[in-house]
């Protein structure tokens, strides 16, 4: 089965370096471009695991066989899901809003195998808390000038300067950058997919 080619159906570079990190280089990248809007009164774990099977669906109707990779990460504070910042305003907003509170990072990972027309899917939903510093109007405008927040949930991204504000954090490192590498390759293995590419 492992000849069968995996499809990463994401643009995220963090998602294909955290898994290139763990040896698995896709063969193809297709982005899954969806609507990702929130419904009224969607909690945030439940956005997270909606948006990664919609993302796997659209990209395996595309395809003939294969593995198709999708995952779907979003911030929250308590109820409230932070949106992908677009730009210096949104990413201020963001670490106003997480400054010295603990916030949630959920990732939905869908996995789904296609072969002879028959579909195996695999879904884990992954939480991470994570706490930051006190950040100062110094802190927040530097960090805006960096750029390293735009395109990401939450704001921020924590394979970069963001890591300096951490002084919490409980649960998968990884699943805050973007993909859970250890729910992952556990998934890939279910479906007997070899992850020794």
């Amino acid at each position: 089965m492992s000849s069968l080619p995996i499809i990463l159906a994401s643009q995220s570079p963090a998602r294909l370096a955290l898994l290139k990190q763990v040896g698995i280089i896709p063969d193809s990248i297709i982005a899954a471009d969806i609507d990702e809007s929130e419904r009224r009164k969607e909690l945030p774990l439940h956005l997270a695991t909606r948006l990664a099977l919609a993302k796997s669906n659209k990209i395996t109707n595309q395809i003939e066989q294969g593995i198709v990779i999708a995952a779907d990460t979003v911030v929250a504070t308590g109820r409230r899901i932070l949106p992908k910042a677009l730009n210096d305003e949104d990413i201020k907003n963001c670490l106003q809003e997480l400054s010295g509170r603990r916030h949630r990072v959920y990732t939905g990972v869908c996995i789904i195998k296609k072969f002879n027309d028959q579909l195996q899917i695999r879904q884990k939903l992954v939480q991470t808390i994570v706490k930051f510093k006190n950040l100062t109007n110094q802190d927040i405008a530097f960090y805006c000038s960096l750029g390293e927040g735009i395109n990401k949930a939450g704001g921020y991204a924590l394979s970069g300067f963001a890591e300096s504000f951490v002084i919490f954090l409980s649960g998968s490192h990884s699943n805050v950058i973007g993909l859970p590498l250890y729910e992952t390759l556990n998934m890939l293995n279910s479906l007997k997919i070899s992850t020794e590419r």
